[in-house]
């Protein structure tokens, strides 16, 4: 097969589709898939056309797309922003969906890489964000398990862990994302829990629940981020707090800690006090702890050295921070705000900038903006 052809009619065929009504990023997704494809078939069966077959069939790949982009989007409609409580309806297809992408011929990366595209609905961008990982790179990884499925009898579902970690990555882009997907992964992993009796899946939902809790909080009237510590905790829903709550003390109680329930009560820490200031950051950085210890995570350690500070003050944090990596998702913005409870405005300004610009969407760039901005009014003689 000539692969010089398929990468000169690559940026080709991307336009051909743009031109027909794609938006560009689904024109890319969907004439990488047509390349996948023809990787598979054209050897066998050379096209005579090949621009024309890779157009078909890139567009055919659009609109399958579409479809299923619009299907999900219904099942979401199809429930309130705030999930109801209690036991999961009967299981749909979506779920299965779930574990049949994490296939056992696919490793775990390549499997939650696939799951989130192909029914996640996330962008190849969003994934690679939330791997730290380049897109291209990210693109390459889907488009390998894309080409290991091809032809797999899809009759051996994959693990549950595997399906946790998408569930979990598909509700953090929800929560904090450009995609509203947190209440279609929170409605999934509750019928998970009414299938598995495992304390990381019911740990998954108390997270999930803890953390959707303070949604309605989360921004203000103009859209604008509002950081932890400013939310006005009468609007969390106590609702779901108390089932979140009641979720992970049950799973703790089995004494089979995992990366989630340790994560949720991070989360049931922040959400039992009556006021930021009454937090008990002591016991979140030891949860912390216990979380670095079962994930070995950069982001987790980055995340104890917010803790570390306010527990012990903001040079600890500093001193916490400074083994980490400063190309971390918003490293800047934490050694920002450890700096500036520091007294040392001018740093926290500068960061609060650079964070800004590497912010991964536009409330948190606004958000960020705000605050170098307003440390540099408080600079000024």
């Amino acid at each position: 097969m000539d692969e010089a052809l398929l990468r000169s009619l690559t940026p080709r065929v991307i336009g051909i589709l743009v031109r027909r009504g794609a938006d560009f990023a689904a024109a890319e997704d969907a004439v990488q898939d047509a390349l996948v494809e023809a990787v598979r078939v054209w050897p066998a069966d050379p096209p005579r056309d090949a621009k024309g077959w890779l157009v078909t069939v890139a567009w055919h790949k659009f609109l399958d797309q579409a479809r299923a982009d619009t299907a999900r989007r219904r099942r979401e409609d199809l429930h309130d922003e705030q999930p109801a409580p209690g036991p999961a309806p009967a299981v749909d297809d979506t779920l299965q969906l779930y574990f049949l992408c994490a296939h056992p011929s696919l490793t775990p990366a390549s499997a939650i890489a696939l799951t989130l595209r192909a029914v996640g609905g996330l962008t190849t961008r969003q994934i690679a964000q939330a791997y730290l990982v380049p897109e291209a790179t990210m693109a390459q990884r889907i488009s390998r398990a894309k080409r290991t499925v091809a032809g797999v009898r899809f009759d051996q579902p994959g693990d549950v862990a595997t399906v946790l970690r998408v569930l979990y990555l598909v509700f953090n882009e929800g929560y904090s994302g450009d995609v509203d997907l947190a209440a279609e992964a929170i409605r999934l992993t509750r019928q998970l829990a009414a299938r598995i009796d495992h304390p990381e899946v019911a740990g998954l939902l108390a997270l999930m629940l803890l953390h959707h809790a303070r949604r309605a909080a989360r921004t203000a009237p103009d859209g604008s981020l509002v950081p932890l510590a400013e939310q006005d905790r009468g609007r969390w829903d106590t609702r779901l707090i108390a089932e979140g709550i009641r979720i992970l003390q049950a799973a703790l109680a089995r004494d089979r800690l995992g990366e989630f329930q340790a994560q949720a009560a991070i989360a049931a820490l922040h959400a039992d006090a009556p006021t930021a200031e009454e937090t008990d950051w002591v016991q979140i950085v030891e949860w912390y702890d216990e979380l670095t210890r079962l994930t070995d995570s950069p982001v987790v350690r980055l995340n104890r050295a917010v803790a570390v500070g306010e527990a012990d003050g903001p040079r600890a944090g500093l001193a916490a921070l400074a083994g980490l990596d400063s190309a971390l998702p918003r490293h800047a913005a934490v050694a920002a705000y450890l700096h500036e409870r520091d007294g040392d405005l001018a740093t926290a300004a500068r960061l609060y900038a650079e964070a800004a610009h590497k912010a991964p969407n536009l409330a948190e760039r606004d958000h960020l903006t705000r605050q170098a901005a307003r440390l540099n009014t408080l600079r000024r003689p």
